[in-house]
């Protein structure tokens, strides 16, 4: 493993970027926009809070509201930019149906152990925040490479979806979707920050599909992270039965 990553600095050292990056500091027009995603994606989260919530106090979530998600999601990304208040609905009404649809996951994390929905949120804030700042500081395009790993990454997921649905899954399988579709996502906020970065300076600020495209990614990484959580959870519990026993 040490070769490996001593064999990519060297090479990165032989390399010459200058057709594939532009060292120039973000600027100001690009700042105020990378603002605005982060104050839409922002309200994008409390939105999806209030549906966890909505599904907690009245039982909503589940099929037809992901079914909702996806469906304002595409309505969305139909709707032409001029069209902003309506896209900024949309983008809202999406993330109140994804937050209703995670809703199940909050009422079982709500019945072993209440404190681990904030800790998810917290730990998912941290992993958002330190990866998508790691891309803002870097180089321009420095992880863009990465882009091709993530969508391999992404259908072998679904490839091992599919064929546990299908075949029956195993606990390791389970657990290897899990750890491994986190390590997906979390490069995902890297790369999407580069990429909305890098449309910026093309001119394409259309803040509400770039907010769109990061609270997806976050979305994912704080159920995974919770789940985790509710299985380390559980398996504690069990080993402390089996104590007492």
């Amino acid at each position: 493993m040490e070769a490996f990553f001593n064999s990519q600095s060297s090479s990165r050292s032989r390399w010459s970027y200058d057709t594939l990056k532009n060292f120039r500091e973000i600027s100001p027009v690009v700042q105020n926009h990378i603002k605005r995603v982060y104050f839409t994606l922002c309200c994008a989260v409390v939105a999806a809070a209030v549906g966890a919530f909505l599904h907690v106090l009245w039982n909503i979530g589940g099929f037809l509201t992901t079914v909702g998600s996806i469906g304002t999601m595409v309505w969305l990304l139909s709707t032409p930019p001029f069209e902003e208040q309506k896209r900024l609905s949309l983008l809202m009404a999406s993330a109140l149906f994804q937050g209703a649809s995670i809703g199940p996951l909050i009422d079982l994390a709500i019945a072993i152990d209440p404190s681990l929905i904030f800790s998810a949120f917290v730990a998912t804030s941290l992993a958002f925040g330190c990866f998508s700042a790691a891309a803002l500081v870097a180089r321009r395009r420095e992880y863009l490479y990465l882009g091709g790993l993530l969508s391999s990454g992404l259908s072998i997921l679904m490839w091992l979806h599919f064929a546990s649905s299908l075949f029956g899954g195993s606990i390791a399988l389970f657990k290897f979707e899990l750890y491994f579709g986190l390590l997906v996502f979390v490069g995902y906020v890297i790369v999407d920050t580069q990429e909305i970065i890098e449309m910026a300076h093309f001119g394409d600020l259309d803040y509400v599909k770039h907010a769109l495209t990061l609270f997806t990614d976050s979305a994912a990484i704080f159920v995974r992270i919770l789940i985790i959580m509710l299985k380390n959870s559980s398996e504690r519990n069990e080993r402390k039965k089996k104590r007492r026993d």
